[in-house]
Formats: C-alpha cells, sequence, structure tokens
C-alpha cells in the first residue's frame, strides 16, 4: 500500500476520530487517503490556527488525541499557536504536516523552513517520516508520547515523496499501559503529615479534572473537611456547592482565597502545574510547608520546594489517601479561616446577581445568569481576555471540565473554535463559549465552519471595544493606560452574513432572557453583551485594600 493509506490505517487503529485542518499541495496524497476511511472525520477549517484549538477542546475533553493538519510553510506557522496552547494546557494532540520532497529539503527552495526544530519548543515531540516502513513505530510512539501524563500535543511530518511510496508495513496494534502509584509507605507518610497539621488546605490544579481523580478528590475532601481552592483550570473538581470548596485562586493580585493560602501551616497541591498560578504568587517567601500530589515530579524553584512529593496516578494516590484516613480516627482541623473565606467570597457572588441596570452590565450579573443556564451540566468556554478573569471567579461548574480557561500559553481567539469541537464531542451539551470582542474577531472565519456543521453553541461576546485587559493591566501599574480602543462590525449583520442567530443585550433585566433564548436556538447563535469594565478598576481597589484576617 502506499505510505499515506498506511498512515491513515495506523491513525484507525489508535482510535483516532477527528482531523481538523486546511490541506495543502503538499498532503495531498494524504487527504486523498483518508477519504477512504470509514472512522476519520475531516474537518475542514477556516484557518489552521482555529483546527489547533479544535483539537486542543478534543483533547481536553475526551483525554485522548485528535489530530490537527496543515501543509508546510505558511500552513504549519498557523498552527503553532493553537499547538503551543495545547502542550501548554496539558491537551493530547498530534500535528500533521505536510512537506516538500526530501530531494530538496537541504537548500533554499519555495516554502521549504524546518518544521520539526520549529515545532520543538511546542510539543512533546516532533519527527519526520523519512522511511514509509517507520510510519506504524512513528504513530504508536507519537499517541503514546501524546497521551502520556502529562499529556501534550506531538508533531509528525510527512515528505510529500514519502507519502506516495509503497510499504508492506503494517499498523501496530495499540497497547496501553497503567500508570504507577506510590509505595503504600509514601502514602502512610504522606497520611502521617497531614495528620501533623492544625490548618491544612489542599490547592487543586489541573490535573485534577480527570474523572477519576476529581471523584477521589471529593472523597478526601467530605471525609477530612479540608478546604480546596481550585486553580482557573481545575475548575468543577469539586462541587462548588460543598462546605469544602473555597472556589477559584489564579489572579495576580491578593484576593479572598489567598488569605486562606496564608494561614495555612500545610499546602497540598494535586495535579499543579505551575503556569497556572506561579507559587511566587503565593508563597513568596518560600517558608510553606508543601505536599506535591501529581503524575511527575515538581518542577524545581525557590519558591515550590515540596518537601513530600506523592508521584503516580493521580487518582490512585488519592484513593490510597482516603482508605488512610478511613483507617483511624480524623484528625481535629482548625479550619475556621477556610470558613470565612468561603462565607466571603460567597457575599462577592451574591451582589449584583438581582442588578437591574439598563446601558451597560456588569461582569458579576453576566455570569450569574449564564451560571443558571450552564452551570450545571454545561460547559463554557472561556477566550482571553478581562472576561477571562471574571470568569475564574465568578463562574462555577459543577462538572470536570465544565469550564475551559485556557491559562498557560493563555492564547486569544481559543474559545469560538473550541466551541465548535466541543459540540461535536458532545453535541447534546449545553454550550457556550465566552469572548471579548478583541479575541472573537480573531478567528471570527470559523463563524462558517459552525454554520456549514450547524453546531449547536452559544458565542457571547463582552463589548467594550478596546483591549480591556491590557487596560485593566497598564491601569493597575501605570494609573493610567496607552490607546487600545478599536472599532467593531455591525454585529446584527455579521450574523446575518454568516446565518446565525443574533441578540444584543444592554438590559440587565433582560440577559437570562436571551441566553435561555439563545442555548434552545438550533445551530449556532451569537450573543453580543455591551459590558461594564468599570467593574475592574473597583475589584482592583478592593484587592489593594486586602487585609487578610490573623
Amino acid at each position: 500500500m502506499k505510505a499515506s493509506d498506511l498512515m491513515v490505517k495506523c491513525l484507525e487503529s489508535e482510535g483516532i476520530e477527528y482531523i481538523f485542518g486546511v490541506p495543502g499541495e503538499e498532503n495531498a496524497d494524504f487527504m486523498i487517503s483518508l477519504e477512504e476511511s470509514k472512522s476519520i472525520r475531516f474537518i475542514l477549517t477556516r484557518h489552521e490556527q482555529g483546527a489547533a484549538f479544535m483539537a486542543e477542546i478534543y483533547g481536553r475533553l475526551t483525554g485522548t488525541p485528535a489530530c490537527c493538519l496543515g501543509t508546510l510553510g505558511p500552513g504549519a506557522t498557523n498552527l503553532i499557536t493553537g499547538v503551543a496552547d495545547a502542550n501548554m494546557d496539558r491537551a493530547p494532540m498530534l500535528v500533521l504536516t505536510g512537506q516538500g520532497s526530501t530531494l530538496r529539503l537541504h537548500k533554499e527552495s519555495h516554502q521549504i523552513m524546518d518544521v520539526v526544530k520549529m515545532f520543538e519548543p511546542v510539543t512533546k515531540w516532533a519527527e519526520t517520516v523519512i522511511h514509509p516502513d517507520t510510519i506504524p513505530e512513528i504513530i504508536r510512539k507519537a499517541v503514546r508520547i501524546a497521551r502520556s501524563e502529562k499529556p501534550g500535543a506531538v508533531l509528525i511530518e510527512l515528505p510529500e515523496d514519502v507519502a506516495e511510496r509503497e510499504t508492506d508495513s503494517l499498523p501496530m496494534k495499540p497497547i496501553r499501559f497503567r500508570r504507577p502509584i506510590a509505595s503504600k509507605e509514601m502514602v502512610s507518610a504522606t497520611a502521617e503529615r497531614i495528620r501533623a497539621a492544625r490548618r491544612p488546605l489542599i490547592i487543586a490544579g489541573n490535573g485534577c479534572v480527570r474523572k477519576r481523580a476529581s471523584e477521589h478528590l471529593r472523597e478526601l475532601v467530605d471525609l477530612t473537611g479540608i478546604g480546596v481552592l481550585n486553580t482557573f483550570m481545575a475548575k468543577g473538581a469539586i462541587d462548588p456547592a460543598s462546605p469544602q470548596s473555597l472556589f477559584t485562586i489564579g489572579l495576580g493580585s491578593k484576593d479572598i482565597g489567598t488569605c486562606a493560602i496564608d494561614a495555612a501551616d500545610l499546602v497540598i497541591t494535586i495535579g499543579f502545574d505551575m503556569v497556572e498560578y506561579h507559587p511566587q504568587l503565593w508563597n513568596p517567601e518560600g517558608d510553606k510547608s508543601i505536599i506535591h500530589v501529581d503524575f511527575i515530579p515538581s518542577e524545581i524553584d525557590r519558591s515550590y520546594h515540596p518537601e513530600i512529593e506523592l508521584l503516580g496516578d493521580v487518582a490512585d494516590n488519592l484513593s490510597a489517601l482516603v482508605e488512610e484516613f478511613k483507617s483511624d480516627a480524623l484528625p481535629q482541623f482548625d479550619l475556621k479561616q477556610q470558613v470565612s473565606t468561603r462565607a466571603d467570597m460567597q457575599r462577592e457572588f451574591e451582589e449584583h446577581k438581582d442588578d437591574t441596570t439598563v446601558g451597560l452590565i456588569k461582569p458579576q450579573k453576566v455570569l450569574h445568569d449564564v451560571q443558571q443556564v450552564y452551570g450545571k451540566d454545561g460547559l463554557l468556554l472561556s477566550d482571553v481576555g478581562a472576561h477571562k478573569m471574571w470568569i475564574a471567579r465568578h463562574y462555577h461548574c459543577e462538572t470536570p471540565n465544565g469550564c475551559l480557561i485556557p491559562n498557560g500559553f493563555c492564547s486569544m481567539g481559543f474559545a469560538l473554535p473550541g466551541a465548535i469541537a466541543a459540540s461535536l464531542v458532545e453535541p447534546d451539551r449545553k454550550i457556550i463559549g465566552i469572548c471579548g470582542d478583541a479575541g472573537f474577531l480573531m478567528n471570527v472565519q470559523e463563524m462558517e465552519t459552525a454554520r456549514r456543521l450547524n453546531c449547536n453553541m452559544t458565542i457571547m461576546v463582552w463589548e467594550d471595544k478596546e483591549y480591556g485587559l491590557i487596560a485593566w493591566k497598564q491601569w493597575a501599574h501605570f494609573g493610567r493606560h496607552t490607546d487600545l480602543s478599536f472599532g467593531n462590525p455591525d454585529w446584527g449583520k455579521l450574523a446575518e452574513a454568516f446565518d446565525w442567530d443574533y441578540q444584543f443585550v444592554n438590559d440587565s433585566s433582560k440577559l437570562l432572557d436571551a441566553i435561555k433564548q439563545a442555548d434552545s436556538c438550533r445551530g449556532p447563535s451569537l450573543v453580543v453583551v455591551s459590558i461594564d469594565y468599570g467593574e475592574n478598576k473597583k475589584l482592583t481597589e478592593r484587592m489593594g485594600q486586602m487585609i487578610c484576617p490573623i
């Protein structure tokens, strides 16, 4: 068979369901081979960056990789932002790029560039197929690396002359391995250290949103009563209705949740990635006692120097800790400050829920109403911008992966293509993407993809007509900001051009009905909200005046 046929068969044997992308001349053989596949669906996108974001969301929701595809040169460079985002946010992904003939890779030639070297910093592994007989091994290795903790992106480059060669090789059968767990002695030592604490606290990170890890985390905190702060990317790891939920940390400023960290005499991080919330922000003196529970050893950092590292499968290790605490009398912790933290945050959430302002709508009110529709078992995808900070602080979901926020590489343009992929993975789920007007327009061309696929999803745009997060940060640092304003299209005409349902809302009292109407619409729906970002300064000022109770 042809090498390109073999590659498709290898991807089929790995259970690949989707390839998102924009083909080119140099991967034409692969695309013709892909047409014969009965199990892999190719989704044509309007830009390679959108394809990469779609593959990322598939990986984050399922735990298994999808593929994003581009040709050589500009096709590959267009992929790289979304690939970097997936890799840093721990989403399994295969990146498939074409390449010119191996006969011209050594010299100056049309669109030729070293794609493998370019992708090495943003992938776990990157490789070129030099000989067709190696394809089964390369695909098997790529999928194993992409799926292995911690997951990430892998690049496979297929030159056009290799793709058309004949080969007698056959796909390799995937054999999965079970992740190791910590020894009983390490689990016992960890439990003993926790028992010795007076005010232990858990920081739940990205590794906790795997379903089994979340289940055992909830069991552990129900049993011990220890409070949990989740990072942006660990929303839903613990039910926000739980008395142990202290909600979200991760803003760069002092917040109510960081008071709980200040009061803690032991911080237990579980599935925590340093890119989520750097320890310098919550342990500036490097004097906190830390237990690191994760799949891999901790990063070396002066502000993050764990005294115990409980390594291996997070779910299994949490289950073992639960058994340790069940086997003996439960410790008596002093958790009064954590109870206070939860109560203080709940008051913040309630403050503007009944707001009836006309003109500009407060972010807190928007998220309260969005949560009424999507918070239980829906899915919210946040783009990057000022709205992301408000979503992180004020939106809560009951299920792991119920709120997807990019918080490692933090690329704008994420939510619209991400919502498209989510609607393919879970077509019956309530799905909403929230964007700023800047981020939405960065991948606005994917509105056509959403319409073509008839995706059932809502995109909400918070309109402020400027780069709001940059303005917020410049104001906080300098007391003013540079000119960051821009114009916007006529949203109604834009929606009409792409055949989307459309609503504009600037009346707080009508917002909830608009959200419900958009959710009930079949196909894609656009809701534009005139947002009151005057609340940004008020929040910063309030945080700047915050004094934690002793």
